[in-house]
């Protein structure tokens, strides 16, 4: 048998997920991180709390990273992708292995509708097994499915729903697939 999905015709791009990367300590880095994190001041003001800590405050390589990728996170709450990009392209920069920074990208890759670079960096997130590791699955799932692959998207979701069972997020995007078990028809 062969499973056979499709998915209602309804775009899930208004439910990209992000993450933002704790910085620990007290000071600058760590505003930047409670702003990005709560949302309780404008993506305006918290990016200024993010420039100030990057610019004046001392901090780790690992707490400059993590502040590039909250900053990152906040330019794409403002629309600005290209900033956001540079932001996690400077962060990977100092931590290539960045597994944040990665799943950040891609959720800017999908927020721009560019799908497969979206894919590229979302499979680098898993691999490096992000934090946030179900984020990177849904988000890989919108990529696929707006690709076409909608097998690989249902699936996406489904283990995006296993990882986090409490996010309502995967349980949308499944509930929007059918899914058929048709024979496997034999090569011509």
């Amino acid at each position: 048998m062969r499973i056979m999905l499709t998915a209602l015709a309804f775009s899930a791009l208004s439910f990209s997920a992000n993450a933002q990367v704790v910085v620990y300590g007290s000071g600058l880095g760590r505003q930047c991180y409670e702003a990005a994190e709560t949302s309780r001041m404008t993506a305006r003001a918290a990016i200024g709390v993010c420039t100030n800590a990057l610019t004046e405050g001392t901090m780790t390589r690992q707490d400059r990273v993590s502040t590039l990728v909250n900053r990152g996170i906040l330019y794409m709450r403002d629309g600005e992708f290209e900033t956001a990009m540079a932001d996690y392209n400077h962060a990977l920069e100092l931590d290539p292995d960045n597994a944040e920074a990665f799943l950040n990208m891609g959720a800017a890759y999908i927020y721009q509708q560019d799908y497969a670079p979206a894919i590229e960096v979302l499979n680098r997130a898993i691999e490096l097994e992000a934090n946030h590791l179900w984020a990177a699955y849904y988000n890989r799932g919108i990529a696929h499915e707006q690709t076409g692959d909608l097998t690989s998207g249902y699936w996406d979701f489904v283990r995006s729903q296993e990882l986090n069972p409490d996010s309502p997020l995967p349980a949308r995007q499944i509930e929007r697939f059918t899914v058929e078990e048709r024979p496997v028809e034999p090569d011509a």
